[in-house]
């Protein structure tokens, strides 16, 4: 071996890398074991102790803290630790909106709506799909034109003669950088919860943005947190005798309405002097509240019927303050009748109706306030708004003698002055009315603060106050600080995994690893000897530990599929030692000397090694360019993996063998019992082909009739919905759960057994096409309602969210259908890649076909299996982002299997170009048998540990790669050598 002494060198010199790499995550798991033993099972010291132990020197040698060695350590994923992964994405055509300030262009409007539509089918630039729209809708308009962009692009250069194509242009600008912004302010968002190692980044995909968050406890707080605006807005309101009159003629129009509704009247008459009469007295003079019939008890006592008064029945009026508060239960109600065309046109125009963001409990009942701001400025905006803020901070204020949390706000100096102006005004236009007048502190469009003004303020702070908690106080300060949304950003896809799911994936996920390792070294062992099994069990503990090295030095996340990536490529790499040693084994039969023949072997096995794992590696790297999240783990995991493996198996395993050689000592590459193992074989495979076509068109068949009747089991990825697993103390009737869910969700859910009896995983397309936290809490909440009855007694919704829901996904219709067109590009790319570099390595496309025929066989039947058999089998088989990952690791699998077959046959016609072609290649395929016996067996058995022993959550994954293992095998000695047989017998 040439440069042995370099060679040496690199081994150390990568071996020292990896060992740096690993050790910080020794001294951390040191520091959290002696935190455990102080806390003696106690969380809260625990973590108390941890967070003490941040700033103080715990690794010596280097003088790193723990934070710092926290930083470095291997990042396990959220598979493996529990937390929440979110997608977030920034509408393009909202950003669009927002640059055209709303224009109400028929033109404008309509080409965003069908670029919409369009983009649902395309992956081209929205912006370019609504510039092809807009000219096709209005050849001579102009998007410079006032209406729509010029005022806002001015400061861009745009004017009236400014052509489409640069207003573009400067909108692609515009739009990148709303996208920054909003990346920017979420960032800041996220690192000020406190989380240990949050990961923000963008996605490939324009206006998407993953958020990963270990360790979250409280999901609602989090949807809040990152899909709020931070849209401040400080507004004068009506007080409730003002508003009084409008609403008395709103709920006598009501009243009229419901008659009309009974008699079947259809029109109704207007009286309009009564709306210009009220319209003038509100915008005039302060009106005095002549009645209490405003509320759910009239002046005597009596109860206000719904039929007489529709709207007033589900109001209440305080006296102290001058608030028209409606119960809870009765608020989508009363803003549905405040709603009504006829209803509107009542009001006067400088009316916007607001509710509170917080309520108040009275008498057992919840209630929230309901405003009405005046919209006084030309634009329609609020008079000040939250750009002037330069800092917020939680802060206390003392209520009634007691300090309650609030939120002190500092403005610049422009908006210390445009405050001065409005609290001047006000306390001017109510001075000497029964009610001071108020300005309402909005945030999100919701009311947080309505503080009372009685003199002009012309201080620069200013104080959010109201019935907080310290963390939603600590939240919304962090939402001011960090600064607005330029555009609201919705969670278009999430999944939660519970702490205790994480912790039991580890533990599997452990096992199943040491397991599948353990098996390997002894099957080496056994097969090839003391000698050289025991070497080959070196380079794979090498392996191993040079994998976690790189994936530490990389900082890459180390997932449940990742950890599969990992022991699938310790079974794939045996495939290069046993390429090896049968090859040296050839060499010493053929009489040559055993340095000669570990020379020669070496060199002899290297091409059929190089183009087996070149092309499983081009599956990784598709896996990685196409994939998220878990795959993108799974696929940096098999890439590192077999770069590891390359290395161990053809540097490691020479330099020791060859030292052990160059000492005069032996070495042997069989056992007596393995010795004659499928050695001298004579099996006709060309011969049964025939058959293995009758048998593979026979399953291809069942597999598509299946797929064209039945279908898949299609999981959350590819339909969008909201998917639970939930855990109970006792065993649970599937069925009972379906009909108690569909009584809360109005649909029927898909309910399934999942593990065990005592586990379930629930899928509900419940108002998925809706966006905001407030409809995921609604979806969590009546979840918690309808599994109620079957949770142990006493147990809450906080309870049940942190400890029987384990874990949740949630997918937009949207992402969906990025993720079936995404599965399409990578599969197709995989097949096309593969097919290339066997034409170019091979130089012969018959061989191409054949691999290609050989894959596509490979892909229909495990297809046409899962269809078959899911409902049959007791572990889910649905059709999700992890399974085509594991359609491509198939892919990858069958096609190192076929190549490393073809390059026999390819050495065999070079060695005896005279013989019939039809015998070489049986003796190619035969010559073959012993290596393809060692690497399927010791996959599929290193697969049947994990599919024994990894846990629930990925037997479907390893249940499609051990039928890809089998049928890998099958159609690499019986279609794809055939297949090629046969076309270049018909082309001669």
């Amino acid at each position: 071996m040439q440069n042995k002494g370099l060679f040496l060198t690199l081994i150390i010199a990568v071996s020292l890398a990896c060992l740096y790499a690993l050790s910080f995550t020794m001294v951390t798991k040191s520091v959290e074991r002696d935190a455990r033993s102080y806390a003696s099972g106690d969380l809260q010291k625990e973590k108390h102790y941890l967070d003490s132990m941040s700033s103080k020197e715990v690794y010596p040698l280097l003088g790193y803290t723990y934070k710092e060695s926290k930083e470095r350590e291997i990042n396990l994923g959220l598979d493996l630790r529990g937390g929440m992964n979110v997608t977030m994405e920034v509408a393009v055509p909202d950003i669009l909106v927002a640059l055209s300030d709303h224009s109400k262009d028929e033109n404008f409007n309509k080409a965003i709506a069908l670029a919409k539509e369009e983009q649902k089918e395309s992956q081209a630039n929205f912006i370019d799909i609504f510039q092809k729209h807009f000219e096709a809708i209005a050849p001579n308009a102009k998007l410079s034109s006032i209406d729509i962009f010029g005022m806002r692009l001015k400061k861009q250069g745009v004017n009236e003669n400014t052509s489409n194509d640069k207003v573009v242009s400067i909108l692609k600008k515009e739009a990148e950088a709303v996208i920054d912004n909003t990346f920017n302010v979420l960032r800041t968002r996220i690192d000020k919860v406190g989380l240990t190692q949050p990961n923000i980044t963008k996605s490939d995909i324009a206006g998407r943005i993953v958020i990963e968050l270990p360790g979250v406890k409280d999901p609602e707080r989090i949807r809040k947190l990152l899909q709020g605006a931070a849209n401040l807005e400080f507004w004068e309101i009506y007080s409730a005798n003002e508003i009084y009159p409008i609403l008395s003629m709103a709920n006598n129009k009501l009243i009229e309405l419901k008659s009309l509704e009974a008699t079947g009247e259809e029109e109704l008459s207007e009286e309009a002097d009564k709306v210009e009469e009220v319209n003038e007295a509100t915008n005039t003079e302060t009106l005095q509240l002549d009645s209490l019939s405003l509320g759910l008890e009239n002046e005597k006592g009596e109860k206000i019927d719904e039929v007489n008064n529709p709207l007033f029945s589900l109001m209440s009026y305080q006296m102290q303050g001058g608030v028209v508060s409606v119960k809870a239960k009765d608020m989508d109600k009363v803003q549905e009748y405040l709603d009504l065309p006829q209803i509107k046109e009542l009001f006067p125009a400088n009316m916007k109706i607001l509710w509170s963001g917080q309520s108040v409990e009275q008498g057992g009942e919840e209630f929230f306030d309901l405003y009405v701001a005046k919209v006084n400025t030309p634009n329609g905006q609020a008079p000040l708004t939250g750009d002037v803020m330069v800092d917020a901070s939680q802060s206390y204020s003392n209520r009634g003698g007691i300090n309650s949390p609030s939120i002190s706000m500092t403005m610049d100096s422009e908006g210390a002055n445009i405050w001065s102006k409005l609290t001047r005004k006000v306390a001017t236009n109510y001075a000497g009315a029964q009610q001071p007048g108020q300005i309402a502190i909005v945030l999100d469009n919701l009311v947080y603060s309505a503080p009372s003004v009685r003199e002009e303020i012309n201080s620069r702070t200013s104080e959010i106050t109201g019935t907080f908690t310290i963390q939603e106080a600590q939240d919304l300060a962090t939402k001011l600080k960090s600064g607005k949304l330029p555009v609201p950003a919705q969670i278009v896809s999430e999944e939660i995994i519970g702490p205790s799911l994480g912790k039991e994936q580890v533990k599997s996920g452990m096992y199943s690893f040491i397991i599948a390792f353990v098996l390997v070294l002894v099957y080496m062992f056994f097969f090839y000897s003391k000698g050289a099994g025991l070497v080959a069990n070196i380079a794979l503990v090498a392996n191993v530990f040079f994998v976690f090295g790189v994936l530490a030095s990389f900082g890459a996340v180390l997932t449940l599929p990742g950890i599969a990536g990992i022991v699938l490529t310790i079974g794939m790499s045996v495939d290069a030692n046993v390429l090896i040693y049968e090859r040296v084994r050839e060499e010493l039969e053929a009489g040559k000397h055993i340095k000669k023949a570990v020379s020669d072997g070496y060199k002899n096995a290297l091409s059929a090694i190089i183009d087996g794992n070149v092309t499983t590696f081009i599956t990784g790297l598709i896996l990685f360019v196409f994939g998220s999240g878990p795959i993108k783990g799974f696929a940096t995991t098999l890439m590192i993996g077999i770069a590891t493996s390359l290395f161990s198996a053809i540097f490691i395993t020479r330099i020791i063998i060859e030292n052990r050689l160059s000492k005069g000592k032996s070495i042997t590459f069989f056992t007596k019992a393995t010795e004659n193992w499928l050695k001298n074989t004579k099996i006709n495979f060309l011969g049964k082909r025939k058959i293995a076509y009758i048998i593979s068109g026979i399953l291809i068949t069942i597999g598509l009739i299946s797929l064209m009747t039945k279908g898949l089991n299609k999981g959350v990825d590819f339909t969008g919905g909201r998917t639970y697993v939930v855990k109970f103390d006792n065993q649970v009737n599937t069925h009972d759960l379906i009909k108690s869910l569909q009584d809360v969700y109005e649909t029927q859910p898909e309910v399934k057994t999942y593990g065990g009896n005592d586990q379930v995983k629930i899928t509900t397309k419940y108002r998925i096409d809706e966006e905001g936290s407030e409809i995921d809490d609604e979806v969590e909440a009546l979840l918690y309602e309808g599994l109620k009855p079957y949770l142990t007694e006493g147990t809450t919704k906080a309870d049940f969210l942190e400890n029987n829901r384990i874990m949740s996904q949630k997918v937009g219709p949207t992402i969906a259908d990025d993720i079936k067109r995404d599965a399409l590009i990578a599969t197709g790319f995989a097949l096309i890649f593969i097919f290339l570099y066997i034409l170019v390595r091979f130089r012969n496309w018959k061989y191409g076909l054949g691999a290609v025929a050989a894959l596509a066989h490979d892909i229909i039947i495990v297809l046409g299996l899962f269809s078959v058999a899911y409902g049959w089998l007791p572990f889910s088989l649905e059709i999700d982002q992890a399974f085509i990952a594991a359609i491509l690791t198939v892919v990858g699998y069958s096609i190192n299997d076929t190549v490393v077959v073809f390059d026999r046959v390819r050495e065999y016609i070079g060695l005896h170009p005279r013989a019939k072609e039809y015998e070489v290649v049986n003796s190619a395929l035969n010559s073959t048998l012993r290596r393809t016996f060692s690497t399927s067996l010791s996959t599929f058995v290193v697969l049947l540990a994990i599919f024994l022993f990894g846990g629930t959550s990925i037997q479907g994954f390893i249940f499609a790669l051990l039928i890809g293992v089998i049928v890998g095998t099958y159609s690499s000695l019986f279609i794809a050598s055939p297949i090629s047989y046969d076309v270049a017998r018909k082309k001669k």
